[in-house]
């Protein structure tokens, strides 16, 4: 039974501080779902099992998980070499660690090797307390230049639950913006669909039009609904695959709006808002927009809501964005 419950979510990795609904530890749950028809599924961790979510596996599937400690960089080799004897191999640790101490074994025994290699990485940009040594917030500036490596940033938790059992039927290297501890529920499950590849249109609108990833997207839902109370037709588009990126989509969805707001929570260079800028560019389209990320600076340690606000990245900005295009 997946625990479901109200009320406001902070602290440790348990990533947002807003009002409703969330469900605690959606990876480890739905990698123990997957698992029970998949006997290929394995699990790894550097010595993050709880921190990162994959403990209900685990715990569940002892004879298929791995610890092997406080080295990232062992993680993806053996991870690999797993991989190379026939498993899915699923491995966790902070986007951070992943994508700074271990970055060659990443790019050469997984990406390189067209390895099996699931990398479900925790607290992405500013989802960490502990100051610029926890924050991946150039994550994805690092990694989209790799070849043959898919990138998955989900909104909520109905969505890191579809992802975790998608990415075992996609061929090779996935890297995921995981979300930990107590995640927020956005989208209905019997409503929402991830796909891979493919961005999704939530709101329509023909005024101004909101492009988001990760969990800004709930708060591009927000700011939308607030712009419709102003009389501001405001649409958003979830992206939630940031490898292969769905070129098209983007600009079916930016053809049918007057200026935009991109919203990401990573740096303002080299993740979303930088893919949208090259989509537009090449089609030889011009269009007023607004870049909503994380400045070009390391950030300290503090709160969620503190970094958010002071980053630039909380529900003010975004709305004020929306509604009044500054």
């Amino acid at each position: 039974m997946v625990e479901l419950k109200s009320g406001r979510a902070g602290g440790m990795g348990e990533i947002l501080d807003v009002e409703g609904p969330y469900e605690v530890a959606p990876l480890g749950r739905a990698l123990v779902e997957l698992a029970e028809h998949r006997p290929e599924i394995v699990g790894l961790t550097a010595d993050m099992g709880r921190f990162s979510d994959i403990h209900p596996f685990r715990d569940a599937h002892p004879d298929r998980f791995f610890q092997v400690g406080m080295a990232e960089a062992d993680l993806l080799l053996i991870a690999a070499g797993l991989a190379k004897t026939g498993k899915i191999a699923y491995c966790t640790s902070y986007a951070a660690f992943i994508t700074r101490r271990a970055l060659d074994f990443l790019i050469i025994a997984c990406a390189h090797s067209k390895a099996n290699v699931k990398i479900l990485a925790g607290m992405p940009g500013l989802m960490n307390p502990y100051g610029a040594t926890h924050q991946a917030t150039d994550d994805i500036a690092v990694l989209r230049m790799i070849p043959d490596l898919s990138i998955i940033d989900p909104c909520d938790a109905t969505e890191l639950a579809q992802v975790v059992k998608a990415v075992a039927d996609i061929e090779g290297t996935v890297y995921v913006r995981s979300l930990r501890g107590k995640v927020p529920v956005v989208f209905d499950p019997d409503e929402y669909t991830f796909e891979f590849g493919k961005a999704k249109e939530l709101r329509t609108g023909s005024e101004v039009g909101v492009i988001s990833s990760g969990f800004m997207t709930q708060r591009a839902l927000v700011a939308a609904d607030a712009a419709t109370e102003h009389g501001v037709s405001a649409g958003v588009l979830h992206v939630p695959t940031i490898k292969p990126f769905d070129t098209e989509g983007v600009l079916r969805f930016v053809a049918g709006v007057e200026r935009l707001v991109i919203a990401e929570n990573h740096q303002m260079s080299g993740g979303l808002a930088t893919l949208v800028v090259e989509a537009l560019y090449d089609a030889g389209i011009q269009v007023p927009l607004i870049r909503i990320g994380i400045q070009h600076r390391f950030h300290e340690a503090g709160s969620q809501a503190y970094m958010e606000e002071k980053g630039g990245l909380d529900q003010t900005r975004i709305t004020r964005a929306v509604i009044d295009g500054i």
